[in-house]
């Protein structure tokens, strides 16, 4: 039996009627059409749906929809809310070339947003660090490295907006 509840995606409420047993990724993508958040493996393992909840990055594939009434979601759709600016990740991923055929990049940024929100001037070793949970089966990771690193740099340089 179905329940109603309210999520908070990208500062927006949304009620849904969700099972117990759907997971955040579905009802992202099938309830609130919000399809940059992919889903890759369904065990966690690649990290193509990774979002933030309430500011951590989680596996939307592993994550009840239920259990996230009252928390803040935030997808890659949450990065450019207006759609019209992108966020300076998004920047660097296309100016760094670091997108192929670009199904782990939403997880890829979303958890590059993670670690610049609280250290917007990682090294490499903590950028490799906090994309350990995300493959990639085509760049090599050098370019997202890269492009992750020059995220951080245009950060700092307004202010270290994050949205």
């Amino acid at each position: 039996m179905k329940q109603v509840i309210t999520l908070n995606v990208n500062g927006a409420p949304y009620a849904v009627a969700v099972y117990p047993s759907q997971t955040l990724n579905e009802v992202l993508r099938e309830e609130l059409n919000l399809t940059g958040v992919k889903l890759g493996c369904g065990s966690g393992d690649c990290g193509a749906c990774t979002v933030l909840v309430d500011g951590l990055a989680v596996s939307s594939c592993l994550s009840l929809a239920v259990d996230m009434e009252g928390k803040a979601i935030t997808t890659v759709e949450g990065l450019a809310p207006s759609g019209e600016v992108l966020h300076p990740i998004q920047e660097s991923f296309i100016e760094k070339g670091a997108i192929q055929c670009g199904f782990c990049t939403a997880g890829m940024e979303m958890s590059a947003f993670h670690l610049l929100k609280y250290n917007p001037s990682p090294t490499e070793a903590e950028i490799k660090e906090a994309i350990s949970g995300n493959l990639c089966r085509c760049t090599g990771y050098v370019k997202i490295i890269e492009a992750i690193a020059d995220a951080g740099h245009k950060m700092a340089n307004t202010g270290g907006e994050t949205s």
